[in-house]
């Protein structure tokens, strides 16, 4: 039976007038609902989620609001409206006509840079799934389950583009999108870190923050493209990633906030006692932001990558906020790349500038992670506890690129293999910090009330007070 596709989901385009396209959906939505089942939130089908849902890509439409059971939620599939006369902003064409189809030539590269960004959203649903479990509040509840369908809509546009430009490739690669599960033995999804178990909240909130961002600045990055179909998604995807974000952000605030205030009931900092308070730790909270930000630096690549410099060329990835550059060709420029000099010192080389489109892009995004520590800072100091928060260095616990192979603390000083694997568990969180968090986790779910290890947020959801019952169970 076909599917009435501007009722069940939403679109802007047109998706009615393709028969081919029709077929192609009708065989793959079967496949996602199985999927959303099976992986999407853990047991909460039954209960209604008071939700988000984009009904159209004009400023009324995209943020709809209402009580929706996670079952019938309409994944809508929405382009931002077209540029007038829009030109290719960067590389070899620099001002030449965007693309409306795919050039021959780029197919392939094309299909990678959408598969690869299309892996990443079913990941997240995956790696957060049994989360609802031990929810803080129906507050948080709720922010989960929309962050969970976001993610889920942001597949059905990158699987949009593949079935309606790239064919039979398409079609199998989004198929491949189903099959493919997080931290699968034997099929993983594609990036390491979309493959780390999301056990906790303390995880949740950092992921949303650290691996998320990185998320906004791939969309940047695409959003400059050359492909105008794919420009003009990943434009209203970057609408609904702001959520996301600011979940990550309120919510380690959030924990900060209440350590904070069990500090000051102890009268002490000591970490032992703040956890005997059932408050999570600021050296822990240090822990973790190592982790997940050394862990969401690898996400941009290496540092000098010829694909890198040959998606810029082409004109199908450019940087972010690309026209904030004066020279949106790039073929004079250099970037000085720090790397380790193999005798325990580090030395400076100068990287073509197209080369180095993966560092351009790393680097905007730790100037705008550094932002959230500053205020995360500002709490602790007007507290009047004495421990800063930091990002590490990019040299710290890298898995990809230049500093991969050396051994640096978090301050950037590289050390000896043996000192710095000896010095671990005083950087990176160990199984009891990781026990500790969890044993914290036991599900408030009664409107209003909040777990005794994070606080209370400063207002609700869509003008609705705290108390409002966001999640019916």
């Amino acid at each position: 039976m076909a599917f009435d596709y501007q009722e069940r989901i939403p679109n802007n385009v047109d998706l009615g007038s393709n028969p081919n396209l029709l077929r192609a959906l009708e065989h793959w939505q079967p496949r996602f609902r199985d999927w959303w089942r099976e992986l999407g939130p853990s047991d909460f089908f039954a209960g209604e989620v008071f939700l988000r849902t984009a009904t159209s890509a004009d400023a009324k439409g995209w943020a709809s609001y209402g009580p929706v059971r996670l079952p019938e939620y309409r994944w809508g599939i929405f382009l931002a409206p077209p540029e007038e006369d829009r030109r290719i902003g960067f590389g070899d064409e620099f001002g030449a006509p965007v693309w409306q189809q795919v050039p021959g030539e780029h197919r392939a590269s094309l299909r990678r840079l959408i598969v690869t960004q299309a892996d990443t959203e079913p990941a997240s649903v995956e790696q957060q799934r049994r989360l609802g479990h031990t929810c803080p509040s129906l507050y948080d509840l709720r922010n989960l389950f929309q962050v969970n369908v976001e993610e889920a809509r942001h597949l059905w546009a990158m699987v949009y583009l593949l079935h309606a430009y790239f064919g039979r490739d398409g079609r199998e690669e989004a198929e491949a999108l189903l099959e493919r599960h997080s931290g699968d033995r034997d099929s993983p999804r594609i990036l390491s870190t979309f493959n780390e178990p999301i056990a906790d909240w303390l995880s949740f909130f950092m992921f949303t923050y650290f691996t998320d961002r990185d998320g906004k600045y791939q969309l940047k990055c695409l959003a400059e493209s050359a492909f105008d179909p794919l420009s003009r998604t990943t434009r209203f995807m970057l609408t609904e990633e702001g959520h996301h974000l600011f979940v990550g952000d309120s919510g380690i605030a959030r924990i900060i906030r209440r350590t904070l205030a069990v500090m000051k009931e102890a009268g002490s900092d000591d970490p032992e006692r703040v956890r005997g308070r059932g408050a999570i730790d600021l050296p822990t909270l240090q822990r973790y932001i190592n982790f997940w930000f050394s862990s969401s630096l690898d996400l941009f690549g290496a540092e000098v990558s010829s694909n890198a410099a040959s998606n810029f060329a082409s004109g199908l990835k450019g940087r972010p906020d690309e026209a904030r550059f004066a020279d949106h060709r790039a073929v004079e420029g250099r970037l000085a790349i720090e790397k380790a000099d193999g005798k325990g010192g580090i030395e400076i080389e100068e990287a073509p500038l197209r080369s180095a489109m993966n560092e351009v892009a790393r680097r905007a995004y730790i100037k705008d992670c550094a932002q959230g520590v500053v205020r995360w800072n500002r709490l602790i100091e007007k507290a009047g506890a004495d421990f800063p928060l930091r990002l590490p260095s990019p040299r710290f616990h890298r898995a990809i690129g230049l500093w991969a192979e050396a051994a640096a603390d978090p301050e950037g000083k590289i050390l000896p293999p043996e000192a710095s694997a000896a010095r671990q568990e005083e950087w990176l969180p160990t199984p009891e910090d990781r026990a500790f968090v969890k044993d914290l986790m036991h599900a408030v779910a009664e409107p209003g009330r909040m777990a005794g290890w994070i606080a209370r947020p400063a207002y609700g959801v869509a003008n609705l007070p705290l108390d409002y019952e966001y999640v019916r169970l």
